[in-house]
């Protein structure tokens, strides 16, 4: 029996082997946003289908409460990440110059 040496998963954003080559263009931070907010109304938008589902007898009630837990963290963490930039600017803006 071999052991097979480990190979190092996929490196987190804030990794320094994350950041692209020499030419290539990284997500900014808008870019982060804007897929944050999709992914708030994306899982939204399935736990609406997922109680249509139900409502209409072809889904399942465990899978309809899942995807309102998953749509409801979601929302929970986009508007902590809007309370801390917005403590963030007040912050910077308290600032003396």
């Amino acid at each position: 029996m071999a052991i097979l040496p480990i190979t190092p998963q996929v490196p987190s954003i804030g990794a320094p082997s994350a950041r692209p080559a020499a030419g290539a263009s990284a997500p900014g931070f808008a870019d982060t946003l804007n897929r944050m907010v999709t992914s708030v109304e994306q899982s939204g938008g399935a736990a609406n289908a997922a109680i249509g589902r139900m409502l209409d007898g072809s889904g399942d009630v465990h899978e309809a409460m899942i995807a309102m837990q998953h749509a409801d963290l979601s929302l929970q963490m986009a508007v902590q990440v809007r309370n801390k930039l917005l403590q963030a600017y007040q912050e910077i803006m308290r600032m003396p110059v």
